[in-house]
């Protein structure tokens, strides 16, 4: 890659993690591009569960949304949907607690 092209380009990573097993993919990408152009380019899809769809993604721990503009270094993050809600959760461990 010519470093013209360098410049237009940033690197980004993006993970995916369940408690067995953990997906990271490091992807270089048109600079300006968004968090749904990213996860796309970077066939993360064939790995994901079939079923799989995003409960929503973050960069470092921080919500965004598809649209999101990314910068360089960025990790985004996909998150899966709650198999409980944390409310219930621990209104059931505060009745079972003597």
């Amino acid at each position: 890659m010519n470093d013209a092209n360098m410049a237009d380009s940033i690197r980004i990573e993006i993970v995916y993690a369940e408690p067995q097993r953990q997906i990271l993919r490091k992807v270089e990408i048109a600079a300006n591009s968004t968090v749904d152009e990213a996860i796309l380019a970077s066939g993360i899809h064939a790995e994901l569960p079939p079923d799989f769809t995003p409960a929503g993604f973050g960069i470092f721990g921080r919500s965004v949304t598809a649209a999101t503009r990314l910068h360089a270094g960025d990790r985004i993050e996909l998150y899966r949907p709650l198999q409980a809600d944390p409310k219930d959760s621990r209104r059931r461990r505060a009745r079972l607690k003597p």
